[in-house]
């Protein structure tokens, strides 16, 4: 697993982005495939999420995800749900000690956030279309309604897919950059004529320090290129793979 300085110093947080090593899981998923939305074997994942519940001092039932579909949603937690029927939803935000709150990604963003003085933490997945739909900014706000402030908040974007590797077509650019002019910035020419490569992680940390987040950083690490370490959906694509694994990155406030 990998852990961001800027959470690990926290003394009242436990965190990780999970890497793919170190499950149960084989063959297109292996090994730690934590995504019961995957075609893997469902009692293999939940193996595979006690495992990385462990590491966070949880057991498997209180890492808590949700049904994934690139909104701006947020769902407070206060105990643990179904996980086989999880609330529909991109982000999750709580005050519970206790309960791991985590995103599943395979080249969307993971990012996780925290005011460590006012006990409040929250974690999102970031695809394209729920960034330019607001799901950070949604986040950062639930979490200042749980009594967090903005410029105690520190946001870390985990491993998710590069500009080098995320190439999109003609049409792709133009929402963003009819939402703001400047987030031309974050494309630059591809090889194909009208294409262009896509820098999703700088795209949110911009719009993060804009909304007044007091701390953004990003880890920089590629799912695409270091296969080694994680999953990926466009790499799985690109190799005409009929499935892929989902990483888990994860916070908890520690009990009391």
């Amino acid at each position: 697993m990998i852990e961001a300085p800027e959470l690990k110093s926290a003394p009242a947080l436990r965190h990780a982005f999970f890497t793919r090593q170190g499950g149960h899981s084989g063959g297109l998923f292996a090994s730690l495939n934590c995504g019961y939305g995957s075609g893997d074997d469902k009692p293999t994942v939940a193996r595979n999420r006690a495992t990385a519940g462990h590491h966070l001092g949880v057991p498997g039932e209180r890492l808590l995800t949700v049904w994934q579909w690139h909104s701006p949603d947020v769902i407070f937690a206060e105990a643990p749900w179904d996980p086989l029927a999880p609330p529909k939803g991109d982000a999750i935000v709580t005050t519970t000690p206790g309960l791991a709150i985590a995103v599943l990604t395979a080249d969307c963003a993971p990012l996780l956030f925290a005011d460590e003085d006012a006990g409040v933490i929250g974690a999102a997945h970031a695809g394209w279309k729920g960034a330019l739909a607001g799901v950070s900014d949604a986040t950062i706000a639930a979490m200042e309604q749980k009594g967090a402030r903005r410029k105690a908040i520190t946001a870390v974007i985990g491993p998710t897919i590069s500009q080098a590797a995320y190439e999109v077509g003609p049409e792709f650019a133009a929402p963003f950059i009819k939402e703001n002019a400047g987030n031309a910035d974050f494309f630059t020419p591809s090889s194909r004529s009208g294409h262009h490569m896509f820098d999703l992680p700088g795209y949110l940390r911009r719009r993060m320090t804009a909304e007044g987040v007091g701390r953004v950083v990003d880890l920089g690490l590629c799912t695409y290129s270091d296969e080694a370490r994680f999953y990926s959906y466009r790499r799985a694509t690109h190799r005409n793979e009929k499935d892929y694994g989902r990483q888990i990155s994860a916070i908890v406030l520690r009990p009391v």
